[in-house]
């Protein structure tokens, strides 16, 4: 469910016009994504007092820049959020400078902190890191983006993403003390530095999303 506190209008504005683009984004950064983000960013604003407005804007852009190239999609999201005039019926124009930077700050590779509680937030809410979601996410994004891989190539692109982003020396940061992440990092670690385990769990999701598409 949608945090009640959010505005009524912003969010028929934010559902009706900016949350159907997301479709075009593939499975592993569509709507079902979104929405998730959407959710736990509330959450979060709940817990820390954030501006719950602020927060589900920031989530409902944050990968709005995927319409364009992928690696610079969270500096794209950015500007596509503050040049939409629409935003500001509900936002100043400081709140509009913090909600861009939040969503170009969201990125795991990032090498600073987000600047703001609200990045900090979307941030912790894109990483839905109970295993199941980040193993199937990699999948869907190796199927997407290389049809053209043979299994065995998405089983190495596959265990090299995991081990570079979420193993112990990946670059993961979480940004939010005691979130549910920490604990769903551990239990993803595990997994990783397990190599029978995680080759059980790819060949699990790559039969389950091969048959799906």
């Amino acid at each position: 469910m949608i945090d009640q506190n959010v505005s009524l209008e912003l969010m028929q504005f934010v559902e009706t016009s900016i949350l159907p683009k997301y479709n075009d984004f593939g499975r592993s950064h569509g709507l079902q994504h979104v929405q998730r983000v959407i959710e736990q960013s509330l959450q979060l604003a709940k817990k820390t007092g954030a501006n719950v407005n602020m927060a589900y804007v920031v989530a409902a852009y944050h990968d709005i820049g995927m319409s364009g190239p992928r690696a610079i999609h969270h500096i794209t999201g950015g500007k596509i959020l503050a040049a939409d005039q629409r935003l500001r019926k509900w936002f100043s124009e400081q709140q509009i400078v913090t909600m861009r930077e939040a969503v170009e700050d969201h990125r795991a590779s990032l090498s600073h902190a987000p600047r703001s509680i609200y990045g900090k937030i979307v941030a912790e809410a894109d990483r839905d890191l109970s295993p199941e979601v980040v193993l199937t996410r990699t999948v869907q994004f190796g199927l997407e983006n290389y049809p053209e891989k043979r299994m065995e190539e998405h089983w190495d692109r596959f265990v090299e993403h995991l081990r570079n982003k979420y193993s112990s020396e990946g670059y993961i940061t979480l940004w939010i003390p005691n979130s549910p992440n920490e604990q769903h990092l551990r239990k993803l670690r595990n997994i990783i530095a397990d190599p029978a385990r995680l080759r059980k769990e790819f060949e699990r999701i790559y039969e389950r999303e091969t048959h799906h598409s």
